[in-house]
């Protein structure tokens, strides 16, 4: 079983346990702030359900129907997490309109309170593990998972600290007037998601600091070549699609300007993981005298 895979299965893990810890928060003080954040806890489950089927699928090679791979899948993943916090956001505000037409006092609220706080704890360790992880193994399902857990650990402090507010005070319509905060950072939060996870559906070039990178591992590399240029790159999940036209001298050998290719494609890959690199090898004539200079 893959890295991604583990991690996975654990954010479901995760996602069941602290949905149970929050749910007996909300139970024992009838607060609908906690409520809002109990119920986000529920798109956490469905989403990691999500995230591990995507992840699995995404791991699949190449077949005659997908010869690019399955990579994309996780990014259907992280739209649907996307669209399912917006979803969670429309709930709460609905429960909150209805208890700030009806405010009532809350039971417990300080036990309620605590055990709220330690499932928050587990979520934010989770969060950092998966944000991490995300990161280091270029999975977007992961990363969409971490940034929605990381909402979701800010809202349980400010609930906490509303909470907590309402029962110091005495104010009891602070309780619904908080969870509606909390559900407007939640809207936030899946904006985010959808919006990443749409750039890589719609094949959005990668960073420049990337491309930059990019452009010196060929100019390093393409000793022998005149010129590159028209260098384009996309992620697609974790692989890295990279292509770009070298220009060589027209005299060249086949054999000469294959070599050259070889050398600049085993450092790309060398440097970037699950990297894909196509070049198209161009005469002399077809200079541009731009992009990428040979060094």
């Amino acid at each position: 079983m893959s890295k991604a895979m583990k991690i996975a299965y654990g954010s479901l893990f995760v996602g069941v346990l602290v949905l149970g810890i929050k749910t007996l928060a909300w139970w024992m003080t009838g607060s609908v702030a906690l409520f809002s954040d109990a119920l986000e806890s529920t798109v956490n489950v469905a989403t990691a359900i999500a995230v591990l089927l995507a992840v699995g699928y995404a791991q699949r090679p190449a077949d005659d129907d997908h010869p690019f791979g399955h990579h994309k899948a996780e990014y259907f993943s992280a739209v649907l997490e996307g669209v399912m916090i917006v979803i969670a956001a429309f709930v709460i505000l609905q429960a909150a309109w209805a208890a700030l037409r009806d405010p009532v006092a809350l039971s417990e609220p300080w036990a309620g309170l605590g055990v709220n706080l330690f499932a928050s704890a587990i979520n934010g360790g989770w969060c950092v593990l998966l944000l991490r992880q995300g990161r280091a193994l270029r999975s977007p399902a992961l990363a969409a998972d971490g940034r929605h857990l990381l909402s979701d650990v800010v809202s349980s402090v400010g609930v906490a600290v509303g909470v907590a507010a309402a029962v110091l005070t005495g104010l009891h319509w602070l309780d619904p007037v908080l969870a509606a905060f909390v559900a407007l950072n939640i809207l936030w939060s899946g904006w985010s998601v959808i919006r990443s996870s749409v750039g890589g559906l719609m094949d959005e070039s990668v960073p420049e600091e990337d491309l930059a990178r990019m452009r010196s591992l060929i100019s390093a590399n393409a000793r022998g070549a005149v010129e590159a240029h028209d260098l384009r790159a996309r992620h697609a999940g974790a692989a890295t699609f990279v292509d770009f036209h070298l220009v060589v001298p027209s005299e060249m050998t086949v054999e000469a300007a294959h070599d050259i290719c070889d050398r600049i494609e085993g450092a790309l890959k060398e440097d970037i993981a699950q990297c894909t690199v196509t070049i198209h090898v161009e005469p002399d004539h077809k200079a541009k005298h731009e992009g990428i200079v040979v060094l």
